[in-house]
């Protein structure tokens, strides 16, 4: 037996694994570097994760942070034994509601628990962790994994992610400056995102339905149409950002559209939403049915295929449609306007046809 091997026999004993653990970083190595911008000053493996902001022609930079997990949604990537999309997943809980606020996002750390750590499982979750960090242009500048025998059940795993981004202040979205008459551009979502799982693994349980089926209304697996993951708003708002003035910004999350949106209005307007005037996917429409839900029900705890809101001065919307549009990777919807909250009996009104 080797020293280091005698080293680490006590840890090991334990239930801590650390070649393991050294076979998870040699795997994960190149792909966190696929993920480095030019602000990265330090390579992985530090205590600290470096990075140095581009902060020329900006006249007064604001750091934006957030944090999120993936909820339940984990035990789906447990039971279809699929783990290569979560970490997007956690990726996009974080950049889409720095993004909220105008900033674009710098960087990102993760978090990762088990109870035993199993190398291929963990390399497909920081996998999709990087696909994340590409699709928003930020770097995976860090992260911790932990190892902690009896804390977790076999198999299983828990992921909490950081954002850092940045906003020159004069360019912040606050939400101050809205106004009656504004209009509501809803981005699709790619399905039920990250929250409201806890439901939606009660009612695929009451179904019957396997992994494999065909997820009714559609072409796809169930495995692939629950497991699809949440998707990332930045490239495409960013861009929309530089061309024209946004006056505020709604990541539709836990809650729905009637605590989301209220969020970032004021006091005195509401947001009327039309309800119909987008797409429904089908994966809502089951989960409507299968667990005999209203619709305002629905639009209460899921995004209901709307995934993020924007909201414009009535004269930059036409642009703001025609620069989305113009894009292969999001699709825009006009869903609502904005009212006065007298004529609004709350801060959020979804007129059904």
């Amino acid at each position: 037996m080797s020293e280091s091997a005698k080293r680490s026999q006590a840890y090991t004993e334990a239930g801590v694994d650390i070649e393991a653990g050294n076979e998870f970083v040699r795997r994960i190595k190149d792909m966190v570097k696929s993920t480095f911008t030019p602000g990265v000053a330090t390579d992985i493996g530090g205590f600290g994760g470096l990075f140095k902001p581009e902060i020329a022609g900006m006249e007064a930079p604001m750091l934006v942070a957030g944090t999120d997990g993936v909820g339940t949604k984990l035990k789906l990537a447990f039971l279809f034994d699929r783990h290569d999309t979560v970490g997007i997943d956690l990726v996009a809980m974080s950049v889409n509601d720095v993004l909220v606020q105008g900033a674009a996002p710098l960087f990102f750390l993760d978090y990762f628990a088990t109870g035993k750590l199993e190398p291929g499982v963990a390399a497909q979750v920081v996998s999709g962790v990087c696909e994340g960090c590409r699709q928003s242009a930020c770097a995976l500048l860090g992260g911790e994994t932990a190892e902690m025998p009896g804390f977790y059940p076999d198999g299983e795993y828990d992921l909490s992610g950081f954002a850092v981004g940045m906003v020159d202040t004069p360019k912040l979205v606050t939400g101050k400056e809205i106004a009656p008459g504004d209009v509501l551009i809803g981005l699709a979502s790619s399905g039920v995102h990250s929250n409201g799982w806890s439901l939606v693994r009660k009612l695929l349980a009451e179904s019957g339905l396997d992994h494999d089926e065909t997820f009714p209304g559609t072409d796809r697996t169930v495995a692939e149409v629950l497991i699809e993951p949440t998707k990332i708003y930045v490239k495409p708002v960013l861009e929309l950002l530089n061309a024209l003035p946004v006056k505020g910004m709604v990541h539709v999350t836990g809650g729905g559209f009637y605590d989301n949106v209220p969020r970032v209005l004021p006091e005195n307007v509401a947001a009327s939403v039309q309800f119909g005037s987008w797409p429904m996917l089908p994966v809502f429409e089951w989960i409507k049915a299968q667990g005999d839900l209203s619709w305002p029900e629905m639009l209460q705890i899921f995004n209901c295929s709307i995934g993020y809101i924007l909201i414009v001065d009535p004269e930059h919307a036409d642009e703001a449609f025609e620069r989305l549009d113009a894009r292969d990777d999001v699709e825009a919807y006009r869903i609502g306007e904005i009212i006065t909250r007298q004529e609004a009996a709350e801060q959020v009104e979804v007129v059904f046809p």
